[in-house]
């Protein structure tokens, strides 16, 4: 299949701008840095840097209505720098397959530590692991959710911490599965995970198969729904626009005495995402702040 890969240089108060804009053509969008920041005590452990700029990347089927959505991007761009966010790079547009598409993408991926929570690329060199450390083999194909960006970085950070780790968890927005995933390695028996992206729902599939968790986990294409099941445990490594619209939702998936993981929230809409939470019958209970990102565990409030 040919797609049209949209790439845009971003300093990280604009990337959640624009990741919606170029949502707005395409199933999803991926985010990653230009440049790591590595621990000279552990090899394993890196983070974005946040001064250097992030590369946002989506993907729409080379068709006849591609030079349409390219044009509203471009006008969507040019708009957005109008009200004085940082200056964006170029807008820059290529034809790829997906076996191109999939090779261009490993160079910026390395294995890395979160906490306990190892994330191996499938074609990285084995690295050697901890006693205690949890290994994930991940292969993010066109989805988003590697573990390098702050938000994800975040939500597994909060991860860690949930003790006892709940039998079963919601992953709402689950990308390359990479947080199902992962609390299932933690202790939990059973993932659900939802993207409004169908090569989400793909890579997460076949993360969870390569990790050898393909029973424990089910994934649906679509949105969450008004009323469904509740979970003890809710990871949603989304957006702060998303967030705010579907916190009703989240709330009442959320089973009584649980926990619900929020991230992808830029810190100055931080605020506005509490205040949605809060409305929706939630309180934060811990916050933790990676550069410009913010991740926030959240209970029901007494």
């Amino acid at each position: 299949m040919r797609w049209l890969e949209l790439s845009i240089e971003a300093d990280v108060e604009a990337v959640e701008a624009v990741s919606e804009i170029l949502g707005r053509v395409a199933d999803g969008t991926a985010v990653h840095p230009t440049r790591l920041i590595r621990d000279p005590n552990d090899e394993l452990a890196a983070s974005a840097d946040p001064s250097s700029p992030f590369v946002v990347t989506a993907h729409l089927s080379d068709g006849p209505a591609a030079p349409e959505a390219i044009e509203s991007t471009e006008r969507a761009l040019w708009h957005l720098q109008a009200f004085g966010l940082r200056p964006l790079g170029a807008l820059r547009v290529r034809a790829v397959d997906d076996v191109e598409w999939t090779d261009a993408w490993k160079e910026h991926y390395a294995t890395q530590r979160i906490g306990r929570v190892v994330i191996a690329p499938s074609w990285a060199p084995e690295e050697p692991a901890r006693p205690d450390d949890v290994v994930i083999t991940l292969d993010p194909g066109m989805a988003f959710g590697t573990g390098l960006h702050p938000t994800t970085r975040g939500c597994l950070g909060l991860l860690q911490s949930v003790n006892p780790m709940p039998d079963e968890v919601l992953d709402v927005g689950c990308g390359s599965g990479v947080l199902a995933i992962a609390a299932l390695r933690l202790g939990a028996r059973r993932a659900v995970g939802i993207d409004t992206d169908a090569l989400a729902v793909e890579a997460t599939r076949e993360n969870a198969g390569r990790n050898g968790l393909a029973d424990a986990v089910e994934v649906r294409h679509g949105t969450l729904d008004e009323d469904g099941e509740r979970y003890p445990l809710v990871l949603a490594n989304l957006v702060a626009a998303v967030l705010v619209e579907l916190a009703p939702r989240l709330a009442d998936h959320l089973a009584h005495g649980g926990v619900l993981l929020a991230s992808g929230i830029i810190e100055p809409r931080a605020e506005e995402v509490v205040a949605a939470m809060e409305r929706a019958g939630l309180a934060v209970t811990e916050r933790r702040d990676d550069g410009e990102w913010v991740s926030v565990r959240l209970e029901h409030a007494p």
